[in-house]
């Protein structure tokens, strides 16, 4: 899997993700297409990229001109045009996830509904060019993976639409709950609402770099430059690599249920693992008044189980659960995607704990994709691709 690591030891912003992404190798121009689809105004924005410096280290500095100064866009109509426009569907559903907290964070700070949420004139286009931009960077790389630093909290204050605001602003702050912070850097606003935003609607885990091969980096420029480091965010790209020990900690979260049926269960499992539980399973239980039920379990990162306990109490019937933290042993895993009879592949490598090689198996999904679109048995893929696959180990 594309593990993306973004250090955001300066910061983040819109921009400075977009500028990272670009810098990893997604051409600008591929960029510029796909932003087309979205079918804002001909001329409202205009796009460039160019190499600069913050404190001698070389950047990606990404601009967005904005044309378009009298449009007050609401977060329900930038939701219906990212809908119902030609973008691939992970675009839009990254999309919508990123413009989705933000919106819910403004609707706080604000007291309104999350419909009724406006973006202020170049804002609006300019927000609009860096969320959806950064989706679709993350889909033509083809990252599975999103880890971040903790974030700076920058302080002083910032000029807005909304007038004169502390940093960080009242919607960053709002964000950043639940996220790793620190205020060990200078003044000055390192976190924007739309990094903000990106990094609580995307990342998967947080702190020091995880174990990857790494393949790329690559350096997005932000706007200012700041006396205490380069205000860049270096983005790393690489290969997933799951190393064995007993650092690993995880949440077990488990809740008794007897009153959801089985379509509203499955929904959940679905939804779970959608966003981002590390397993999800069901175990057949005797309840109270004799009644048989299920117990549901989730795997997840310390940092996930507030959101994943809050969706499994909104889409099933439980009205509690219990967790307790464990300690995993993992061995080492890679994957690797190879030319096959059937066209691209990817396969999973196991190493032990001194790194020779144990097994290597093709992905099931991979498999289950070849077979419908070629019209074979999925099992004849399976066969053959494991043939492939012991043959080159």
């Amino acid at each position: 899997m594309a593990i993306l690591y973004l250090d955001c030891q300066a910061g983040i912003s819109g921009d400075m993700t977009v500028g990272a992404l670009l810098d990893l190798g997604v051409p600008l121009e591929h960029l510029c297409s796909e932003l087309a689809k979205l079918e804002l105004p001909p001329g409202s924005y205009e796009l460039s990229a160019s190499r600069t410096e913050r404190q001698h280290v070389a950047a990606l500095k990404f601009d967005v001109t904005v044309n378009d100064h009298h449009t007050h866009r609401h977060y329900a109509g930038i939701d219906a045009m990212i809908t119902g426009s030609g973008l691939s569907d992970p675009v839009k559903k990254t999309s919508r996830a990123i413009f989705r907290r933000l919106a819910e964070a403004e609707a706080f700070v604000h007291d309104v509904a999350v419909e009724e949420v406006h973006f202020h004139e170049v804002g609006a286009v300019d927000s609009i060019v860096d969320i959806v931009g950064t989706a679709i960077c993350l889909d033509y790389l083809k990252v599975e993976h999103i880890h971040v630093s903790a974030l700076p909290l920058g302080s002083g204050f910032v000029t807005t639409a909304h007038g004169l605001l502390p940093v960080p602003a009242p919607a960053t702050a709002e964000l950043l709950k639940g996220l790793p912070v620190h205020g060990d850097c200078g003044p000055g606003e390192r976190v924007t609402p739309t990094g903000a935003a990106i990094v609580a609607a995307l990342a998967n885990g947080f702190g020091k770099q995880p174990a990857m091969l790494l393949e790329k980096t690559g350096c997005g420029a932000g706007g200012k430059d700041f006396p205490d480091c380069p205000n860049i965010l270096r983005a790393f790209l690489g290969k997933r690599i799951e190393t064995a020990g007993h650092d690993d900690e995880v949440i077990v979260a488990e809740s008794n249920i007897d009153d959801s049926t089985p379509e509203v269960l499955g929904y959940a499992m679905e939804r779970l693992f959608e966003e981002g539980a590390l397993d999800v399973f069901f175990t057949p239980i005797q309840m109270k008044k004799n009644r048989p039920g299920v117990m549901l379990s989730f795997l997840c990162h310390p940092h996930q189980l507030e959101s994943l306990a809050d969706l499994l109490l909104t889409e099933t019937t439980a009205i509690g659960l219990r967790y307790y933290r464990a300690d995993r042993i993992v061995l080492q895993r890679q994957v690797d995607e190879r030319d096959t009879e059937f066209g691209p592949a990817r396969f999973k490598q196991v190493f032990d704990r001194c790194g020779k090689l144990l097994r290597t198996s093709p992905e099931y999904e991979d498999c289950r994709r070849i077979a419908r679109e070629q019209g074979i048995s999925c099992r004849f893929v399976m066969e053959r691709l494991n043939d492939k696959g012991a043959l080159e180990s």
